[in-house]
């Protein structure tokens, strides 16, 4: 008996550090949070990701009465702030605001990136989900898509499309593969440089959020040519799908939210539940409409099962399309 009782004191002190640990991040979750929350936009201000990353913010702070700050870090096409991310602190006071091609297209289009989206991340919801919008400047001799594809013909390798993160270079590269043209990439730092640099001529071409594609193409500045998903945008329905001249082509984009791995369930719950919330407002769902975008919201689960399908999605595509990791 007193061996069957020293057994039973000897596995009760083994679980004691897992139950005191598990009632500290409970304990972190229920008074959570008590101090300001970083919330890292790995792009330049003026672009998606920083306006749904502010957006959030400001309803989180509503929610919490604890400011959420938006820290830009818009450097290396996405992957500095992708990084920072990573490596922050697992106690719930650094979010970061995650693109699609960071987390499921970076892993094929980089030789080497510095975090592992699987490894390094905590998921906690998709935000959104929508297409982008292929656009031209004003002074581009093409009205449609298959306008565009004879000029970019004609003229092999002297048309340039711009650049900010690999979701663009991949539709880019996607398209140039199916249409069978050779337009050039230019890489900017952020949006806000790159609808300047097509503003202004510098570029003939750019594969753009509706976010930021919008406002331009209503005041004229910039033509729209056609969506990147399968069917046309209730935002624009007057633009065509590209895949109605280029058939299965398609290059949906959506945005998440995520922290660093190890995060304590507790509060990983308790954030996912509060941000799905607030994607089920009317006025959040509305103001995501009107810009094109479809509010998701997730479960922690489903966003990872999206990000380890999309990763041998986009792996199957980029050697599909020849693209040449750098």
């Amino acid at each position: 008996m007193k061996h069957t009782s020293y057994g039973l004191r000897g596995l009760l002190l083994t679980l004691l550090p897992c139950v005191a640990t598990g009632a500290v991040a409970a304990d972190a979750a229920t008074g959570y949070p008590n101090r300001p929350i970083r919330f890292i936009a790995p792009f330049v201000a003026g672009g998606p990701s920083d306006l749904l990353s502010r957006m959030l913010g400001q309803k989180l702070t509503e929610s919490w009465g604890q400011s959420v700050v938006v820290d830009n870090r818009g450097s290396a096409g996405g992957i500095v702030g992708f990084d920072l991310g990573a490596k922050a602190a697992p106690d719930g006071y650094t979010l970061l605001l995650a693109t699609s091609s960071g987390l499921t297209i970076s892993p094929s289009v980089y030789i080497k990136l510095p975090y592992d989206p699987v490894r390094d991340y905590q998921p906690i919801t998709q935000i959104t989900s929508g297409a982008y919008f292929m656009v031209v400047h004003p002074g581009v001799q093409a009205k449609t898509v298959p306008e565009f594809i004879a000029l970019a013909k004609s003229r092999p390798g002297q048309l340039n499309y711009a650049t900010t993160g690999t979701n663009n270079l991949l539709a880019a590269e996607l398209f140039n593969h199916m249409a069978g043209v050779k337009t050039v990439a230019i890489s900017y730092k952020g949006t806000g440089q790159a609808v300047n640099a097509i503003l202004g001529g510098e570029v003939q071409m750019f594969i753009m959020s509706p976010l930021v594609a919008l406002p331009q193409i209503n005041a004229g500045k910039l033509r729209a040519l056609g969506a990147t998903g399968l069917k046309r945008s209730p935002v624009l329905p007057d633009v065509p799908a590209i895949a109605e001249s280029l058939p299965g082509f398609e290059q949906i984009v959506w945005h998440s939210v995520m922290m660093p791995a190890k995060t304590p369930r507790p509060l990983v719950s308790k954030i996912s539940q509060e941000l799905m919330r607030i994607l089920r407002l009317p006025d959040i769902k509305e103001r995501l409409a009107s810009q094109g975008l479809d509010a998701v919201g997730s479960t922690p689960e489903e966003l990872t099962a999206l990000i380890k399908k999309e990763i041998v999605l986009y792996a199957n595509l980029v050697k599909q399309i020849g693209y040449k990791p750098q």
